[in-house]
């Protein structure tokens, strides 16, 4: 259970850096230059498939897996903080709520968040093998390098020294802050 939730911190602080790289980030990263409405992401998902056009970034679905995503790993992290496993493991932020909470947030910890979590996984996966195979477009490479090869020129995105130690800065900012939250709650 120590690795779980160091493994859990260390999941808090990436979706924290993620969401503030989203606000601050490079032209792609920002969460301005790819969010679309729930109409365009209907619309893509319904179009035929040689009607889509490729995306220089995330499509509209992949905008809302993004988003999906960052929201249940946060809600899962977040409630792991005030899960209590009744047996010997409980966590660092528990005594600061009721036990209701503590009992609300255990049940979504260990149910429908970790169920939730799964199928967002297997979901994700599944999407990245059958762009692969059926559309033939690698999602992996992309998201591995942060590098697409484009028909055409696209808009550069900042990845620079500078944009690196941001970057840099605010996940040690991030981690530094789940610290300070998880040493709160035993004080």
């Amino acid at each position: 259970m120590v690795w779980h939730m160091r493994c859990g911190y260390a999941m808090l602080s990436l979706v924290m850096w993620r969401i503030l790289w989203g606000f601050v980030g490079g032209y792609w990263s920002r969460f301005s230059s790819f969010i679309s409405t729930p109409l365009q992401a209907w619309r893509y998902a319904y179009q035929p498939l040689a009607q889509a056009p490729p995306a220089v970034g995330h499509n509209p679905l992949g905008a809302w897996s993004v988003l999906a995503m960052l929201s249940c790993l946060g809600l899962q992290a977040g409630s792991g903080l005030f899960s209590d496993d009744q047996i010997s493991t409980n966590g660092p932020l528990t005594a600061l709520v009721s036990n209701v909470w503590v009992e609300l947030a255990t049940q979504w910890h260990t149910g429908p968040g970790k169920w939730a979590l799964f199928a967002l996984v297997f979901l994700h996966l599944g999407s990245i093998y059958w762009y692969l195979r059926v559309r033939r477009i690698d999602l992996l490479r992309p998201m591995l390098t942060g590098d697409k090869i484009l028909e055409n020129r696209a808009l550069d995105s900042k990845d620079n020294k500078a944009s690196r130690l941001l970057a840099g800065v605010l996940l040690l900012f991030c981690a530094l802050a789940v610290g300070a939250l998880v040493r709160s709650g035993q004080l």
